[in-house]
């Protein structure tokens, strides 16, 4: 079953002054160096690339450092893309957000939120759904079964047609699970974050763009991986919310209303819409506790000089 609606107009290539950067040139439209990527060799990495977009009035400004174009495993950074292409599903009519998926009691909105009750990588329920926010891979993977079957196509074919070629992504391949098997660089993943960014997106509409990126089931108590126990542990749609949460993995400057994502590959994204700032940040270092230690420091230092 092909996809029968895209947006009327597609999205402008990589090149275009807005959206991205020249092909064959990584670094010609960067402004200026952020004094932040200063900081990059405490992270110890072997291989950093980075990408800063903030908007202003008059135009969108791009900093970069490293290969934008290098391949890097996304880990969980693979969601908030599966999370988009499963929205083109929703607003496609394929499923909707409030029906019923998996064990009794859960729907799509819960398990993209991480609110359906079930075990992170097992498809068995640990508590009733809506009353705990627990990370689980198992419920995309449920989600996107869901998808394939109602599209008749696999997953991974879904999220191509959905959201790559849309985008004009060049580096982003999903293989394995959609909670996890994603791999990208900074060029394409830059492209994703001034379309969450935009006033006008195109992949999906501006209010899906905002159940996404807003919290569902805000209330919700859990554990955020790698930082403990919140109460709240607001979540969207395949985006973390940032909301009050202490320690947390963005930087203290960040506003509340800020959503992204991390991996256990060693690998961010975030969009700060209060300070028209996002950053993608790519790894070949595991998650651990020098990220918990030096990523918010850099956030905070991106806001600072962005702002």
């Amino acid at each position: 079953m092909l996809i029968l609606k895209f947006c009327p107009k597609l999205l402008p290539p990589i090149t275009s002054e807005v959206r991205g950067f020249p092909a064959d040139r990584e670094t010609s439209c960067s402004v200026r160096r952020v004094e932040a990527f200063g900081l990059l060799g405490d992270w110890r990495a072997a291989n950093v690339a980075i990408g800063v977009l903030s908007t202003s009035a008059d135009a969108d400004h791009i900093q970069t450092h490293g290969s934008v174009d290098r391949l890097f495993e996304l880990a969980s950074v693979t969601k908030p893309l599966s999370a988009l292409a499963i929205l083109v599903a929703v607003e496609e009519g394929i499923l909707t957000l409030d029906e019923p998926v998996g064990p009794p009691g859960t729907t799509v909105r819960h398990l993209l939120s991480h609110a359906g009750g079930l075990a992170p990588d097992q498809r068995r329920l640990l508590t009733e759904a809506g009353t705990r926010r627990i990370y689980s891979n198992a419920g995309y993977e449920l989600v996107a079964d869901l998808v394939a079957t109602r599209a008749e196509m696999p997953f991974a074919e879904y999220f191509r047609e959905a959201l790559v070629e849309p985008l004009g992504l060049r580096h982003t391949t999903l293989s394995g699970s959609p909670a996890h098997g994603a791999v990208s660089s900074v060029r394409d993943l830059m492209v994703v974050l001034s379309e969450l960014l935009a006033s006008d997106p195109e992949v999906v509409a501006r209010e899906t763009r905002m159940q996404a990126t807003s919290a569902a089931f805000p209330e919700l108590a859990g554990v955020l991986p790698g930082f403990g126990s919140q109460d709240p542990n607001p979540w969207g749609l395949g985006f973390e919310i940032r909301g009050r949460k202490s320690p947390h993995w963005t930087g203290s400057q960040n506003a509340p209303n800020t959503f992204g994502h991390f991996g256990k590959a060693g690998t961010f994204i975030w969009v700060d819409p209060t300070a028209g700032v996002a950053c993608v940040a790519l790894t070949d270092r595991t998650f651990g506790p020098w990220a918990a230690r030096e990523w918010p420091v850099f956030s905070d230092a991106v806001l600072r000089q962005a702002g």
